[in-house]
């Protein structure tokens, strides 16, 4: 009878370890939070303090900004860069400014227009040859400084963006960590699934602020190239327009082409 109920007691107790040994994981595991099966982009964007969300959204609008405009100035560039380089060799192949007046393809220029404009003002000075020259070279200056500062309008937003971008992209990242460490002083644990999550959403601020920099920085530096590359076409065609003035003021052939080109 004693030995029967001391096995009975033994199996009990043995059961009871086993059981409680059983269940303690399953409920330290219940009691944990779980990791988010979903840390996408979305999702983390989603699940982002408000102030980390706006931060993103005005470093993705500045990211579409910045292809919005390398799409619109390389055309713009391109166009310009055509017509400049068309008149540059027209010009360059003529032996009077009268000769530029009555082509069509040429006439229309605005170097053209500013020289030919100048040399009708000056028609009763023509004899300082010094000072014609000198007040044409001015207007094609000022001209040239114009068309720098069309074809820069746009670009400096680039520079803007790439150098802010970054330090907005750090301030939801430095945003999104304080969120993270409030969340594991609240919840009284450094367990990663409390941790991951807001420092994930904070360093996704900072790769938004550099996808958004280094695209416009890069752009940037290649519409300054290609702006400068402009800008010499322009002057060297002033520099042929200034020739062609050049001959006709030693000639003495001026007067006859200003006439000319008062009556047309």
């Amino acid at each position: 009878m004693r030995s029967t109920i001391i096995r009975s007691g033994t199996f009990t107790l043995a059961s009871l370890l086993g059981a409680t040994i059983a269940a303690g994981p399953a409920q330290a595991a219940d009691a944990l939070p779980a990791v988010p099966a979903g840390l996408t982009v979305g999702a983390m964007f989603l699940q982002a303090d408000w102030i980390v969300k706006l931060v993103m959204v005005g470093l993705l609008v500045a990211s579409v900004l910045t292809w919005t405009v390398l799409v619109a100035k390389a055309l713009e560039l391109k166009r310009a860069n055509a017509e400049q380089r068309a008149v540059h060799d027209g010009v360059v192949a003529l032996r009077s400014l009268g000769d530029a007046t009555a082509t069509p393809a040429l006439s229309g220029s605005p170097l053209v227009r500013e020289a030919w404009t100048e040399l009708q003002l000056s028609a009763d000075a023509l004899g300082d040859a010094d000072g014609v020259k000198e007040r044409v070279v001015s207007r094609l200056e000022r001209h040239e400084a114009a068309e720098a500062r069309r074809m820069t309008r746009g670009v400096n937003v680039l520079a803007t963006i790439g150098s802010t971008a970054p330090f907005v992209g750090l301030f939801g990242t430095v945003w999104g960590i304080m969120n993270a460490f409030v969340g594991i002083a609240e919840k009284q644990t450094t367990n990663l699934a409390v941790v991951a999550p807001g420092i994930a959403e904070a360093l996704l601020a900072t790769a938004m602020g550099l996808v958004a920099a280094i695209p416009s920085v890069v752009i940037y530096n290649h519409f300054s190239r290609q702006i400068a590359a402009h800008r010499a076409l322009v002057a060297d065609t002033s520099a042929a327009i200034l020739r062609l003035i050049s001959r006709d003021l030693s000639r003495g052939t001026v007067p006859a082409a200003v006439t000319a080109g008062r009556a047309a």
